[in-house]
């Protein structure tokens, strides 16, 4: 078994967004993408795979094959891999999402940044 506490791994830079894996475990991974006020995450796929994001604080705006979803605390967002996936901080709060995709599609996939 391993646990771990999200809070450790809600790390932010003025900069840019941050991703900070917290497992890596066979073909799956868990990892925490942490923004503040209008930081965003370019659109990109996860093919092959299911992605599962968890909002754990402030607001923002999904962006899934171009159709925009206002979402806040607590919201949980299911996208396939061929979806089309952004996100941006639209709020004033610093905001983290809590990934799990069930496949890592390329070893990038489930790196820090």
């Amino acid at each position: 078994m391993d646990k771990h506490s999200l809070s450790q791994f809600m790390e932010y830079s003025s900069e840019k967004f941050t991703k900070r894996v917290i497992f890596k475990k066979g073909e799956s991974t868990a990892f925490v993408l942490n923004f503040t006020p209008g930081q965003q995450l370019p659109p990109h796929k996860h093919p092959g795979t299911e992605v599962f994001l968890l909002v754990k604080g402030g607001s923002g705006t999904f962006t899934i094959d171009g159709v925009e979803h206002e979402a806040v605390a607590n919201d949980v967002v299911h996208c396939g891999g061929e979806e089309m996936f952004a996100f941006k901080n639209s709020g004033s709060e610093p905001v983290s999402l809590y990934v799990v995709l069930t496949k890592v599609p390329s070893p990038e996939y489930a790196k820090d940044i």
